[in-house]
């Protein structure tokens, strides 16, 4: 039978190599981040509020004010039901709008076969649009080259 001192000194060392494994892993990821060229008109505001949560989130943000943004979502196949007010190229991805960066840490970890993901329009409550506890439901969507769309992540409140 264990002694109990000894026992909880094992579960405490456990517990140290543990905090030390993630922390360490949590860094590699953060490290291993692409950088999220940001495309904004430079007269909104709201796409700083996103930029900050991107890095929070582990990413390094490069922002590129844009006069023409309409012309640049065109060029990037961002539709006008898929537009927000601020396109990010992210890994050879595009990231329209004010989507979580856990959804694109997802999107970086699967890799799928599409040209990107957006979240249409500026939903109250996404990143960068926060207002109190008020919160739209909505959908982060995938999107292709053909146009054909499918919901990545659901968002109900």
């Amino acid at each position: 039978m264990i002694d109990s001192s000894i026992f909880r000194r094992l579960i405490s060392w456990v517990a140290i190599a543990f905090i030390v494994i993630f922390s360490t892993n949590s860094s590699a990821i953060a490290a291993n981040l692409p950088t999220a060229t940001v495309y904004r008109d430079p007269a909104c505001t709201c796409c700083g509020g996103w930029m900050k949560h991107l890095q929070a989130q582990g990413f390094s943000v490069k922002n590129v004010p844009t006069t023409d943004m309409i012309a640049f979502k065109q060029q990037h196949g961002v539709t006008d039901d898929l537009a927000s007010c601020h396109t990010a190229i992210i890994d050879g991805y595009i990231v329209e709008g004010h989507i979580p960066g856990d959804d694109i840490k997802r999107l970086l970890a699967q890799k799928p076969d599409i040209t990107g993901v957006a979240v249409p329009g500026m939903p109250v409550g996404t990143p960068g649009m926060e207002s109190g506890n008020v919160r739209d439901s909505y959908a982060v969507v995938s999107f292709d080259k053909l146009g054909q769309t499918k919901v990545f992540k659901q968002y109900s409140f």
